[in-house]
């Protein structure tokens, strides 16, 4: 199993908080059978590649006052 660290993040999300809220919701999004992944990973669980995702820079976000990149579907 891939272990991650903080520091494996720093500069992607503004907080851990939102790095929990975008890993979920694009987790969510892989779990459906027409979803594929932005990256090649080992691991087959959503989350572990929604986390994969979020470190090589494929899944970003956007704030309600829209300062942020949409995610990328």
């Amino acid at each position: 199993m891939k272990h991650f660290t903080l520091e494996d993040f720093q500069g992607k999300m503004d907080s851990l908080y939102r790095l929990v809220l975008v890993a979920a919701r694009r987790a969510s999004q892989i779990s459906r059978p027409e979803t594929r992944s932005f990256v090649l990973t080992a691991s087959r669980k959503p989350t572990m590649v929604a986390l994969d995702e979020i470190i090589e820079g494929k899944v970003t976000y956007r704030t309600e006052d829209g300062d942020e990149e949409d995610f990328v579907e």
